[in-house]
């Protein structure tokens, strides 16, 4: 009898321990996940719309947060390779929220938008390719492995929207 409970007790630490190393999803404040290109490659679509053309995702380069009451925010990377330089310089990603974000005192309501890293600043821009907001960027040097896309809960609260160091703050 004794076995049986030690047996139980360590597969379920085993299970534990895995649930807490798991790389697939990070915790962020307040029960949100953070979600990685495996999480987020089963609700994205292969291609999207943006301003009268298809483009595909790059389902690799995705992110997103499921947050703890089951709405969702998702962004993926996508080819703009068939837009001009001046659309394509604003539309490196898709970004689709369900729910309002507030970026620094901007407002942006639930929706599908194309967002992108121009120099200093990033823009946010509806489906139709007209500028929604813009705010300025930060770089951070400090970041041990820079990729593509990826979003990190901020330390001071809310979230980081990461494109390889440059970065944008935003909350719920």
């Amino acid at each position: 009898m004794r076995f049986q409970t030690m047996m139980k007790f360590a597969g379920a630490s085993a299970l534990a321990l895995a649930v807490m190393a798991s790389p697939m999803r990070s915790l962020a404040q307040g029960g949100d996940t953070v979600l990685k290109p495996t999480d987020t490659q089963k609700l994205l679509p292969a291609s999207v719309y943006y301003k009268a053309q298809s483009a595909p995702t790059q389902l690799r380069n995705s992110t997103g947060i499921k947050f703890a009451d089951g709405y969702y925010l998702l962004t993926t990377m996508v080819d703009t390779s068939g837009y001009s330089s001046d659309v394509a310089s604003k539309y490196q990603a898709y970004f689709i929220t369900e729910v309002p974000l507030k970026f620094g005192s901007q407002n942006l309501p639930a929706g599908v938008y194309g967002v992108g890293f121009v120099a200093d600043k990033f823009v946010i821009t509806d489906v139709g390719a007209h500028d929604v907001l813009s705010m300025s960027s930060t770089v951070d040097e400090a970041l041990k492995r820079p990729m593509p896309l990826q979003i990190m809960a901020d330390p001071s609260g809310g979230f980081r929207l990461y494109a390889g160091r440059k970065f944008v703050k935003f909350a719920r």
